[in-house]
């Protein structure tokens, strides 16, 4: 929705990456995952400039990615109430002769939310496929009280900085 919103022509290609966490620093995490994603790939289409980002959400040393159940989505939710947290994402750039990536942190403070509150938004499927069980552009903005930092990196992609790499990109020769 980013990238077509700023007119990029792209193909979305998932890629079957496996997304444990090996107990590494949020910012380690979210690089090598990206790497991973765009590395794979490149390897299916060598010719091309694929990248890759992944985001978690990080908070008294614990990594929130995506709940695999309403269940799980709504304990991360009462962890998230009331705290702020940092949202980490990691952007890789790799085509032909050319490999990158850069970490995106940026803070989200939550409201203190009430128990039928959290269940509400939990049920409502929003938070099932995202890091830390909510969307801030969606339903889940009514539970952000503060955010510092790139916002569009807490929705998704921080496009400032996937813009500097196919910058960078293109300084060393490349078509990005």
């Amino acid at each position: 929705m980013l990238l077509r919103a700023q007119g990029v022509p792209f193909r979305a290609a998932p890629q079957d990456v496996d997304e444990t966490w090996r107990g590494e620093a949020p910012e380690t995490f979210a690089r090598r995952l990206a790497l991973e994603k765009a590395g794979a790939a490149a390897a299916r289409r060598p010719r091309a400039w694929c990248l890759g980002a992944d985001t978690v959400v990080a908070l008294d040393g614990r990594v929130l990615g995506k709940p695999g159940s309403r269940a799980e989505a709504r304990r991360m939710l009462r962890f998230l109430s009331g705290r702020t947290h940092r949202v980490v994402s990691g952007v890789a750039l790799v085509g032909p002769g050319f490999r990158s990536a850069r970490v995106v942190t940026t803070r989200v403070r939550f409201r203190r939310l009430a128990a039928a509150e959290i269940a509400r938004y939990a049920a409502s499927g929003e938070p099932d496929d995202r890091a830390g069980a909510y969307a801030a552009q969606g339903l889940g903005a009514t539970l952000v009280a503060a955010i510092e930092g790139d916002w569009f990196n807490v929705v998704g992609l921080p496009l400032g900085t996937a813009r500097e790499l196919f910058a960078a990109a293109a300084r060393r020769g490349g078509r990005g």
